[in-house]
């Protein structure tokens, strides 16, 4: 069910180290969205990752743009009330306007659905989900509970797992007799440039997904954009097997940002390296409300600069096609816990 697209520049043109540089230098960035343009009154949104950098910048942005009850999901509730004082202090709440912390680990199953459990459970109903949460780890961690490494548990697995919970949960919301034309709900996967330059090893080994636990085989500089493109693949499986009209589910790069932690996780370099190279965290926040607002011909695709461009160059090889669904299979058997097949067979008859 993902749409064709007829882009402006090759995935190989977009992918170049050269055009990274005229996006981060010479681009205008994403154009601004003002309240005439969309206005979120009455919705309700949850932002992970939303305690910083650019997950606190699109929580404000989004506040902007008078969302009505704004959800921010973060691992530490102290950092999470933080973030409320800091979006509260800047600019007090308009009348009706909510923010609630929620507690979201992605580095556990259990809290996982515990939360996609509570947001089936909200009053006024989910309309927007921006899944910001990452980590970039300078050194192999392994996931205590999964045993899987702790890069590919929270950047992909657990981030997949949100994504299929919480699509039932718009399911659910279309079922309600009361909201017969409840618009489409919004899932935002946060991507990278990253994905495009990944060497991506580990995708003819059997199985695919146990590969990136062996700590031997293990590459800092490779892991961080080698799960993004796992993202990717994901994404555009999943539309083929979805419709817009239930949730239109996207990925989008918001450029290398300073001001996140993603950067201080790789050294004092990477952070200066960054802070030179970077853009504000508010423009690259932009660009995830611009995907968390576009219409039905955004799902399946990859949002950058407020426009529709390429996946990774590898998204749209022939070899893609057959690691897509080794990728897709292993991971449906990794989630069988939570009945995830069930729910992807649920929303393909939708």
């Amino acid at each position: 069910m993902s749409q064709q697209i007829s882009f402006s520049i090759t995935p190989e043109q977009e992918a170049s180290k050269l055009q990274f540089i005229r996006r981060q230098f010479f681009s205008s960035g994403p154009p601004a969205i003002s309240r005439r343009d969309v206005d979120l009154s009455g919705k309700t949104a949850i932002v992970t990752g939303a305690n910083g950098g650019i997950g606190l910048e699109c929580s404000r942005q989004l506040l902007d743009l008078r969302l009505t009850k704004l959800i921010l999901a973060v691992r530490d509730g102290a950092k999470g009330e933080i973030a409320r004082k800091a979006l509260t202090t800047a600019k007090p709440l308009e009348v009706g306007q909510v923010i609630e912390i929620w507690k979201l680990d992605h580095s556990s199953y259990d809290s996982v659905v515990a939360f996609a459990r509570r947001a089936g459970e909200l009053n006024p109903r989910l309309d927007i989900t921006i899944l910001n949460a990452g980590v970039n780890r300078d050194s192999f961690v392994r996931n205590s509970t999964t045993g899987h490494e702790e890069d590919l548990q929270t950047n992909y697995l657990s981030t997949v797992l949100l994504t299929l919970l919480l699509l039932r949960v718009f399911k659910n919301r279309k079922s309600v007799t009361d909201v017969p034309k409840a618009s489409p709900g919004r899932i935002v996967i946060v991507s990278s440039d990253m994905a495009a330059w990944a060497k991506f090893n580990e995708r003819n080994k059997e199985p695919l997904l146990k590969a990136f636990d062996d700590e031997a085989k293990w590459d800092k500089y490779d892991r961080y954009g080698t799960t993004k493109l796992l993202g990717q693949l994901f994404v555009t499986e999943l539309a083929k097997r979805i419709s817009p009209s239930l949730a239109v589910v996207n990925c989008t790069n918001p450029g290398l940002c300073y001001g996140s932690t993603l950067s201080s996780e790789l050294g004092r370099f990477t952070h200066v390296f960054v802070r030179l190279v970077g853009r504000p965290a508010a423009a690259g926040a932009l660009t995830l409300v611009h995907a968390a607002t576009k219409d039905e011909s955004s799902h399946g695709q990859y949002v950058e600069d407020g426009e529709i461009r390429p996946m990774a160059p590898f998204v749209y090889s022939k070899e893609a096609e057959e690691v897509t669904q080794r990728l897709w299979k292993e991971t449906m058997e990794e989630l069988a816990f939570a009945g995830v097949q069930e729910i992807v067979d649920s929303l393909s008859q939708t």
